[in-house]
């Protein structure tokens, strides 16, 4: 049965998150984590300042499920299965040891060792006393502390594979530290936060999903309880456009999984992250939605309560959940809002226009989206009002013009543009992105011209309709500068 549960499926860091989810419990406030590497004898050790555990407390938790996962909890329990501490160090170790001690007790300690089982002569499971011979030393933490619990975790036969070097370990530990910067963003946030991270001797820093308080945000709700539940609330957030975000943040923002994976709700339980990203089974007409380009900006944070475990589905690894069913409308309308209002940040590259009064602040768009039962196209706007104005100034050659304008309309290289946004990860560069001035000027001039001549602005009219207008907002001083030599 051991070796079976081996497979579960956890990896180092959804691992250590199960055990340092243990610690918390025990109201700990700080834990530390340590990576060794030392070829074969390489080992992990988690150490934390919680509240501890006596001998009889100890053999408990070394059992396998030793609490009923459907009897009440604490408020602030993270567990439910009773499996955790066990699984998570099986899937990676084959000796794991456990050592523990309460405020002014003395310390107490116990180790399993997959390879003695099978081996005792008794009926009874092989739990040993005390650390396994040769690893005392690394117990030495816990004889400075007043109470705590040292897990350790040796034979790493899941890690130190055939081929696995130091640099490996190195990049391992990389990876653990995002997830647990991710996992547990909440509680190491704040000016004085509930949990202190350390791995090896480094701090752990909290990674926002939401990037809270960026003035390029574009949306922002207010936390909506959720009808029909007992302490499930949701706030949905839209994620500025990678054009309004500094190198940096770009990256920051990208997560452990990048931009695509990182879609979709953040189910939290006690402030503790579930689930990073996807749409939880939701959709439009019965077919789920995916994680795509076109909605990578949308982020949805959603905390339930531990009482709600079984109604959501939660699974031992806790790495998936499930909305109950009387829930699901809400939280389709919710994300469905939000997934509009990405889209469109995504589509107008962080720009919004607006619903209405679009033609009075801005100059009308240049392409215009139809969709229909036969599929989409894209349209370039005869209204537009230097297109307009071509138009009305092309004499003979008017049909023609119509004619390219079809032309282009017809042979928008859609799928080559799909193609290099996915493998790209980004759209293609447009709005004048890296242009020099002269260029965006000589556009900017000829819509200006249309402006004043063809629609009857005056100068000023003009440019103020023109600073509203994307791309050309984000050339304010180009903008300034239209008509005023004419003027002087």
């Amino acid at each position: 049965m051991l070796e079976s549960l081996r497979g579960l499926g956890y990896s180092l860091p959804t691992a250590l998150a199960d055990l340092i989810d243990n610690s918390i419990a025990a109201n700990s406030s700080e834990v530390a984590v340590h990576l060794e590497w030392a070829g074969p004898e390489s080992w992990v050790r988690i150490v934390d300042n919680g509240d501890g555990m006596d001998d009889a407390s100890l053999e408990a938790g070394m059992r396998f499920g030793a609490r009923d996962p459907r009897a009440e909890r604490a408020a602030s329990d993270l567990g439910r299965f009773g499996l955790g501490l066990k699984t998570a160090s099986f899937s990676q170790a084959r000796r794991l040891t456990v050592a523990s001690r309460q405020n002014g007790g003395p310390v107490v300690c116990l180790h399993w060792d997959l390879d003695l089982i099978g081996q005792e002569s008794g009926p009874e499971w092989p739990i040993f006393e005390g650390p396994a011979s040769g690893s005392e030393q690394l117990f030495a933490p816990l004889e400075q502390m007043e109470h705590g619990t040292v897990v350790l975790w040796e034979k790493l036969d899941r890690i130190v594979t055939d081929g696995f070097g130091a640099t490996d370990m190195i990049e391992l530990a990389d990876r653990v530290e995002a997830h647990l910067a991710m996992t547990f963003h909440r509680l190491l946030d704040g000016y004085q936060p509930t949990l202190r991270l350390l791995l090896n001797g480094r701090g752990v820093k909290p990674w926002d999903p939401y990037l809270m308080g960026h003035p390029g945000k574009a949306f922002e709700s207010p936390e909506y309880r959720i009808l029909h539940t007992t302490g499930v609330t949701v706030q949905c957030h839209v994620l500025p456009h990678r054009d309004m975000l500094k190198p940096t943040e770009q990256e920051a923002a990208a997560g452990p999984g990048g931009w695509t994976q990182q879609e979709g709700f953040y189910v939290y339980r006690n402030k503790r992250l579930l689930l990073a990203g996807g749409w939880l089974g939701l959709g439009d007409g019965g077919k789920p939605w995916t994680r795509d380009e076109a909605h990578r900006l949308a982020r949805i944070r959603l905390d339930i309560p531990n009482s709600a475990d079984a109604d959501w589905k939660i699974n031992v690894l806790k790495s998936a959940a499930s909305p109950p069913v009387r829930l699901r409308s809400q939280l389709n309308r919710l994300a469905s809002e939000t997934r509009d209002t990405a889209r469109r940040v995504f589509a107008h590259r962080g720009h919004i226009a607006q619903v209405s009064g679009a033609r009075s602040n801005a100059v009308a768009e240049a392409w215009q989206v139809r969709r229909s039962a036969q599929g989409t196209s894209y349209r370039i706007a005869r209204d537009h009002d230097l297109v307009a104005s071509i138009l009305n100034r092309a004499g003979a050659l008017k049909p023609d013009i119509l004619a390219l304008l079809r032309l282009i309309e017809e042979t928008v290289p859609v799928q080559r543009i799909w193609l290099d946004t996915a493998e790209d990860k980004e759209t293609p560069r447009t709005g004048f992105a890296g242009a020099p001035n002269n260029e965006v000027m000589e556009t900017l001039s000829s819509i200006f011209e249309a402006l004043v001549k063809f629609r009857g602005l005056n100068p000023t009219e003009a440019r103020e309709r023109l600073g509203r207008t994307p791309p050309f907002d984000r050339h304010l001083e180009l903008v300034a500068a239209l008509g005023v030599k004419d003027t002087q």
